[in-house]
Formats: C-alpha cells, sequence, structure tokens
C-alpha cells in the first residue's frame, strides 16, 4: 500500500508553487478571459500541461512511486519542468502580445487577461527556480538531462517547435531551395535532439552500438555546421532585396501579434538563438568526451 510522504525541502514547495500558479492562469484564463484567437489556445495549453505534468510528479513523489515509474525518474522531472518554464515564458509573451497589445480601455475581460499573465510569469519563475535547484552540481552523479547538455537539448528542441510555427502560418520556406535546406536543417536537427531526450528518459542510450558520449560530440558538431549555413541563409533570401527578400512594410506593428515580416525575423533570431545553443552544446559535448576517455 501506497504511503504519503510530506516533503519539506525547497524542491517540493517550488513545485507546489508552479502547480498553483499555472493552475490559476488556465483557470482565470478560461473563466473570463474571452479569448478570440488561437493563439489563447496555445497558452491555455502551455499552463494546463504544465499543471497536469507537475501534479502527476508530485503525486508520484508524495506516495513514494519513483521506482515503480515506467520513466528514469533521474531525468524525467527536470526535462519537463524545463519545457514547463518554456512553455509558461512563451505563454507569458504570446499571451499580452495578442490580448492586452493596443488594449486602452479597462473591463473585466481585459482584467482576466492582466491576471492571468501576471500568474504565468509566477509560474515561468517557479519552474525555472526548480531546474535551478534540480540541475546537476559539479562532482554530483546525476541524469544526463539534469546536467547542462541535457537542458540545452531541452531548449534546442523548445526553439525549434517555435520556428515551426512561425514558418508555417504562413508558409516562407517553398519559394527557394535555400529555403528548403534551411527547413531541412530545423527538422533533422529537432529529430536528433528530441530521440536523444527520449533515449535518456527511457534510459536507452545503453543501447546503442556506439559511445553515446562520442555520438553527442559528433551530432553537436553536425547542428552548429548546419544552424550555421541557416542563420547565414534565412536573413539572405527573406530580408536582401538582391535575393527576392523585402523591408519592414509601414504599420507592420500596428495591430495586435506579429505581422508575416516579423515572424520571418523570429525565426532569423530564433535561427541564431539556436545556432548559439548548439554550439554551448558542442563545447559542453567536448568536454564530456575528454573527461570521460
Amino acid at each position: 500500500m501506497p504511503i504519503v510522504v510530506v516533503h519539506s525541502n525547497p524542491l517540493f514547495w517550488v513545485r507546489l508553487c508552479a502547480l498553483v500558479f499555472s493552475c490559476v492562469a488556465f483557470a482565470v484564463t478560461v473563466h473570463g478571459a474571452n479569448l478570440s484567437h488561437g493563439t489563447g489556445d496555445w497558452c491555455v495549453f502551455c499552463w494546463a500541461f504544465s499543471f497536469a505534468g507537475t501534479l502527476l510528479v508530485l503525486l508520484v513523489e508524495l506516495f513514494g512511486l519513483q521506482t515503480r515509474a515506467p520513466v528514469s525518474w533521474k531525468n524525467f522531472p527536470i526535462t519537463f519542468a524545463c519545457y514547463a518554464s518554456l512553455l509558461c515564458l512563451s505563454a507569458s509573451i504570446i499571451f499580452p502580445l495578442y490580448f492586452l497589445k493596443g488594449q486602452t480601455y479597462r473591463s473585466e475581460t481585459q482584467n482576466y487577461r492582466i491576471v492571468a499573465t501576471v500568474f504565468s510569469c509566477l509560474a515561468t519563475i517557479a519552474y525555472i527556480c526548480e531546474v535551478s535547484i534540480s540541475k546537476a552540481r559539479p562532482g554530483e552523479v546525476a541524469g544526463y538531462m539534469a546536467t547542462a547538455p541535457g537542458l540545452l537539448k531541452v531548449c534546442e528542441t523548445f526553439v525549434a517547435c517555435v520556428i515551426f510555427v512561425f514558418i508555417s502560418d504562413p508558409v516562407s520556406y517553398d519559394s527557394h531551395d535555400a529555403l528548403r535546406w534551411c527547413l531541412a536543417v530545423f527538422c533533422i536537427c529537432f529529430i536528433l535532439s528530441a530521440a536523444i531526450i527520449v533515449l535518456c528518459i527511457c534510459e536507452c542510450t545503453g543501447c546503442l552500438p556506439f559511445p553515446f558520449a562520442r555520438f553527442l560530440s559528433a551530432y553537436a558538431i553536425l547542428a552548429v555546421a548546419m544552424y550555421l549555413s541557416a542563420t547565414i541563409i534565412w536573413p539572405i533570401f527573406k530580408f536582401d532585396k538582391k535575393h527576392g527578400g523585402s523591408s519592414r512594410p509601414y504599420g507592420c506593428g500596428r495591430y495586435a501579434g506579429l505581422c508575416d515580416w516579423d515572424r520571418q525575423m523570429a525565426v532569423a533570431v530564433l535561427t541564431a538563438v539556436n545556432l548559439v545553443l548548439y554550439l554551448a552544446d558542442l563545447i559542453y559535448s567536448a568536454r564530456l568526451v575528454f573527461v570521460t576517455v
């Protein structure tokens, strides 16, 4: 029979705060925010998914069921917390951009939206604190996902998902073969990074026919080279008029959300961000190989 274990460590209380904040954010939004745009559904999903996952983690730890979980408990909670922090962060940026920007009058609906934004920001801080508490310290034995390279993998896949959203609505990669190459870069790197995360959470890294650490270094080199090419190619074919690009249209930022040109700029910025993440990943992975050998 499971025994409830009451924790007094900071990690438990940080998770409890994240649970409450994310719950309030999506409950207030569903109750009175009066969402009329599909982007609002994404924000509600971010808060609801974070709430559900945190509740699951808390219940497993309260009842001491970590050893019965079908995943590695050294890797799963911190991986989820990192994704939850990024999801809540994206909702904290997107929600006011689409539902508070340009609103000059006060109403009950706007008050609900302000409350949801505030609690989304609080949930983001709580999840960041959870990641900070859970991450591996120097000399500490921990799962791969609790290390810097593991957390970077989470960030890389999340940034890639945001890029997919921007380049698919509207479709902005089919006007030139060079842009299709950029799409291939985003897809290949996302799939490989996601596969590494799944292997770590399922504790299947030992099933590979080659050393996991060397695979990480080889993949990091490949990803840096591919993202470097995409970081150069995307702005050339989107913003250089000699290659069919365009400058920012007048009045592009006058309305809620992002115009098409701003979305293309966001892709360029996020591609550069992922290049930096993969470069940091390469440095950490190289150190991991040299320490292991």
